[in-house]
């Protein structure tokens, strides 16, 4: 499960923090986050509008803050990130919406030049599966920071492996 906070909400996009959560049937198996430095995003053409910035300005606190964290470079980070993700065929990235996290961080991927560490055919969505069952199977209480993109992934995960367990998947 990925999620990325972002500074607009289309493919080009800033991306200033990116969270990703690895897991089976049995839990969490491990955890990535880095904050990204966004002039590094403006420097590759990356773009910004200004409703997404209004918007995390009515934001708590906290999440604020994290925005304003010294970040690594965007290549740097999706360098690390594929490292980490150790892809092969089967791998699938689930984002929470069919146009948004994996949509924005494979255009990232496009424009710092670098091969995307995934498959299309591996590409997940979790916004879907929540819309489909939510009343069914809800999500667990939040824990953490609301956008806080490792908490976000953490909590989408965690609702995601209930819906797939009771689905026997």
């Amino acid at each position: 499960m990925i999620d990325i906070e972002t500074l607009g909400k289309k493919p080009g996009s800033v991306i200033v923090s990116l969270g990703a959560v690895e897991f089976d049937h049995l839990g969490f198996v491990g955890y990535f986050y880095e904050r990204i430095d966004a002039q590094s995003c403006v420097d590759l053409g990356m773009t910004m509008d200004t409703s997404t910035i209004m918007w995390w300005l009515n934001q708590e606190k906290e999440a604020r803050e994290e925005l304003t964290k010294p970040g690594l470079p965007l290549n740097e980070v999706l360098l690390k990130f594929s490292e980490w993700l150790r892809k092969d065929e089967d791998t699938e990235i689930w984002g929470n919406g069919a146009t948004f996290d994996n949509v924005i961080l494979s255009c990232a991927y496009e424009k710092a030049r670098l091969p995307r560490p995934w498959s299309y055919k591996g590409d997940r969505c979790y916004r879907t599966m929540k819309s489909l069952f939510s009343e069914t199977i809800p999500a667990p209480i939040f824990e953490g920071t609301r956008h806080n993109a490792l908490d976000d992934a953490k909590s989408q995960a965690a609702h995601l492996r209930l819906i797939l367990k009771t689905l026997n998947i």
